[in-house]
């Protein structure tokens, strides 16, 4: 009996080993999106594409939302529980290699929650100014988007993220009216009195709803024409 059970909790050792092992390997899930970017490499480019780049809030658009891109020239490369750093490391597969006419960057929830470990402010605001100077730097323009309100994470109880996404969204809202990129407030019309996500808009504080989405759609798109001179 012994022996099974010594033989069971190193079973279990390895198990937990090679899933860490596979995650350190492809730590910003490089393969996630490899198909799909391949497939549209091998298509005719359109000047007018914008492809997503975001998290969860991100994804999650497109499994609630589908026709807001099947029906208009956009790519979605959000990654559920993503941080900034990691959208970092994939920008260039993901986004630069799909010669986009535009990129729409959301990020830094996660980071606030500490997904991949303890990241300040400037961090954050850090690698999202990488991403806009990477997509200039490629002739693919910027917008910027605020991040959504948050009281609390369902997931990472306690950490108090509603006022430090109010002084992230202000520190890139400054930094997009100093590069002349378009901005897009999500988070006013989002947020309740407590700087958290109004509850019709969402289900667990933190991801929009339909109600949510329909909300952010006309704002992005709107940002989008503005970008790329769209009648």
């Amino acid at each position: 009996m012994k022996i099974k059970t010594i033989q069971l909790t190193l079973c279990i050792l390895f198990m937990c080993s090679s899933i860490e092992f596979l995650y350190a390997q492809d730590w910003a899930n490089l393969e996630r999106f490899k198909k799909e970017n391949a497939e549209l490499l091998n298509l005719k480019k359109d000047e007018n594409s914008v492809v997503f780049m975001g998290n969860s809030i991100t994804e999650g658009w497109l499994r609630i939302r589908p026709e807001f891109f099947s029906k208009n020239p956009y790519i979605n490369r959000g990654i559920s529980g993503q941080t900034t750093p990691q959208m970092l490391l994939r920008f260039r597969q993901d986004v630069i290699d799909l010669k986009p006419g535009a990129v729409v960057i959301l990020a830094g929830i996660n980071d606030i929650a500490g997904n991949t470990g303890p990241s300040t402010i400037e961090m954050i605001v850090g690698n999202i100014i990488s991403m806009t100077e990477l997509a200039k730097a490629n002739n693919i323009k910027v917008i910027l988007c605020s991040v959504l309100p948050a009281y609390d994470f369902p997931w990472r109880k306690g950490l108090e993220p509603a006022e430090k996404v109010v002084k992230l969204n202000t520190l890139l809202k400054a930094y997009a009216k100093q590069q002349n990129i378009e901005f897009v407030d999500y988070f006013t019309p989002m947020a309740n009195k407590l700087n958290g996500l109004k509850v019709t808009l969402g289900d667990d504080g933190v991801h929009p709803n339909l109600n949510g989405y329909l909300i952010m759609e006309p704002l992005v798109k709107k940002a989008i024409a503005k970008t790329l001179s769209l009648k």
